[in-house]
């Protein structure tokens, strides 16, 4: 079967979301399926919409042969009204591959109604999801306006993996690791950007006695400049330069150190459609404090984090919350080594790359198949 496959700038970019579409390219590229990559250049949003009116991308899309176009709805700016021009000329049906929605994120009034209205118009323009999370297919369903026709038909939920890293950790070495006297030895993992909401976690060591803490910060800080900035300044505005490190983007080699020598993942964001740096955590051993806002918790408690069994979930914003976590972990180290040996276990019970990627393909190759015969059976009635 022959995929187009739209995302903007590199397959290669450090984010899950690209960490998902490659793990799904390279697994239908692994079962003979052929993936043409369409790469459209980031911008600022406007400059994306614009993108809905180039000739150029039209006529490409318009003129391949594929079984079954691919969208990361990352695109949805630049695809909305285009796949609207593109439904009366191509034979082949389009999937959105769907991490998290826009008008999910928390934005000022009048921006948001722009993203719900654009985001809305998108998802009504293909024909099927890929969704890593029942929360963000509860979501799309909730923007299209209910339970869409054909959902159960149209919608496939993939959740995300970790097994990419293979953590060599035992039990004993995490009891081990749990135990050791000093500071809680705390990491952070993400891109610095405001919905990841580290200074919700600066703000909440900042109530706690420095002696108790330390913190790694691991992400590309080079994003969003502005906000980076924000982070050093609130760090050391609480004159806390020597409590936490901005170790910026690393390898995945040096990340997987980097995890080992951890005793808590803390990445309190304002909203996760999945968040995979909890799980490649949870493979070290790691518990994780997320907060309740998107998948991380789930619905009535079907998302990747138990609380107080693998991990603690806290409101966006609740500082003060977040530090009592953080402090009766470092006080109790039993409770830590609890939290840590069940967070193990929740990654060792948890589905593999292969075996969620092998559920999209399923999908894929069904809605290709039964597009060709609808076409078909339209064409004889036709002629």
């Amino acid at each position: 079967m022959k995929i187009g496959l739209i995302i903007y700038g590199s397959l290669d970019t450090v984010s899950g979301g690209y960490l998902y579409d490659r793990k799904l390219v390279q697994y239908l590229r692994a079962q003979g399926d052929e993936i043409e990559i369409i790469s459209l250049p980031w911008t600022r949003y406007g400059r994306h919409l614009t993108y809905n009116f180039s000739n150029s991308l039209f006529s490409r899309l318009r003129s391949a042969n594929y079984d079954l176009l691919l969208q990361d709805e990352l695109n949805h700016p630049s695809l909305f009204w285009l796949n609207g021009r593109l439904r009366p000329t191509i034979s082949y049906p389009i999937i959105s591959i769907v991490h998290h929605l826009r008008s999910s994120e928390a934005h000022p009034p009048w921006p948001l109604r722009l993203y719900r209205r654009v985001e809305c118009r998108y998802l009504h323009s293909v024909d099927g999801f890929v969704c890593n999370s029942r929360t963000t297919k509860h979501a799309v369903l909730e923007l299209l306006g209910g339970e869409w026709p054909f959902a159960d038909r149209s919608f496939v939920v993939a959740p995300p993996a970790a097994d990419h890293f293979q953590p060599a950790v035992t039990a004993g070495e995490i009891a081990a690791r749990s135990q050791e006297p000093g500071p809680l030895r705390i990491l952070f993992v993400g891109n610095l950007i405001p919905r990841k909401g580290l200074h919700f976690l600066v703000e909440a060591l900042s109530q706690l006695p420095r002696e108790n803490w330390l913190l790694d910060v691991v992400g590309d800080t080079t994003i969003s400049p502005a906000y980076t900035r924000r982070i050093q300044h609130q760090i050391g505005a609480a004159n806390l330069s020597r409590r936490i490190a901005l170790h910026g983007a690393t390898a995945e080699e040096e990340l997987v150190q980097i995890y080992r020598q951890h005793q808590l993942l803390a990445v309190p964001s304002e909203y996760e459609g999945f968040g995979i740096v909890y799980l490649e955590g949870m493979g070290f051993g790691l518990p994780a404090i997320a907060t309740s806002a998107g998948a991380a918790g789930g619905p009535t408690g079907t998302g990747l984090i138990h609380e107080g069994q693998n991990g603690y979930l806290v409101e966006v914003g609740q500082t003060a919350v977040l530090a009592r976590r953080i402090h009766h972990l470092h006080q109790d180290r039993g409770e830590l080594t609890r939290l840590s040996l069940s967070a193990r276990q929740t990654y060792l019970n948890w589905p593999t790359w292969d075996e969620s990627m092998a559920g999209v393909h399923a999908f894929l190759h069904q809605i290709a198949l039964s597009h060709k015969h609808t076409e078909s059976k339209g064409k004889r009635v036709g002629d």
